[in-house]
């Protein structure tokens, strides 16, 4: 038999259904909920662009499931190189199984059937997969075409990118979640000078936690441009 290798993995702690600003993707969410749960569809596939979220709702899942003590495993594909394929050995027996970047195994033909085998075994069993990519399955080029087939199975969502209003309430919510306050202005001032991405507007949320929390000060528009001055300096 081959060897399994472990199915630990790390929660994110601050990557919870909580933590995350739906915007216009509440309906997603609720299918995601409802997947883990066991009242919606056994297979979902979820896609978008770079820095939307995809990460974070897969984790949320996984910590979902754990909350209402339904065994579960995530991992990301989009590393420097991707693991042997028997990492999946086992894993159909895990209720709840989610991959990030699922894109990233088209083309290797090891992958691709080990994929297509345990897709099948887990399948049997009645468990949920949840799979993330930056395009939909049917744009994916996976070349054994009976995998290709089963990504396209189940619901397909798509995460809607948020608007500028929505990059501004969600770094009030974020900042919220911190234990600070931002105003709108300041949420204007940092979606036009410094980052527009959400990623790049976490990371600078923390570090202005950071800086606000050194000097007791309040985040206004004054300390923000001296923080951010001696950032870029």
């Amino acid at each position: 038999m081959a060897e399994q290798l472990p199915l630990d993995f790390d929660f994110r702690a601050n990557q919870t259904f909580n933590d995350f600003y739906p915007g216009p993707n509440q309906e997603i969410i609720s299918h995601l909920q409802q997947s883990v749960i066991g009242s919606g569809e056994q297979q979902l596939f979820l896609w978008g662009a770079t820095g939307e979220g995809k990460s974070h709702l897969l984790q949320a899942c996984c910590q979902l499931a754990q909350q209402q003590d339904i065994s579960s495993f995530y991992f990301d594909l989009s590393t420097p190189k991707l693991p042997a394929p028997a990492m999946l050995n086992g894993l159909e027996e895990i209720e709840l199984v989610c991959f990030d970047n699922i894109e990233t195994i088209a083309g290797n033909q090891a992958w691709e059937l080990a994929f297509f085998n345990f897709f099948n075994r887990h399948r049997e069993r009645d468990h949920k997969l949840i799979l993330s990519a930056d395009c939909p399955p049917q744009l994916l080029t996976i070349e054994l075409p009976d995998l290709k087939t089963r990504l396209n199975w189940g619901l397909t969502l798509k995460l809607k990118p948020l608007s500028d209003d929505d990059k501004i309430a969600a770094l009030i919510f974020k900042a919220d979640q911190l234990g600070f306050e931002i105003s709108p202005k300041v949420g204007q001032f940092l979606l036009t000078h410094y980052a527009r991405d959400l990623h790049g507007l976490w990371v600078l949320l923390e570090k202005l936690d950071r800086a606000s929390l050194a000097a007791k000060r309040k985040l206004t528009l004054p300390f923000l441009r001296q923080v951010l001055s001696e950032t870029t300096n």
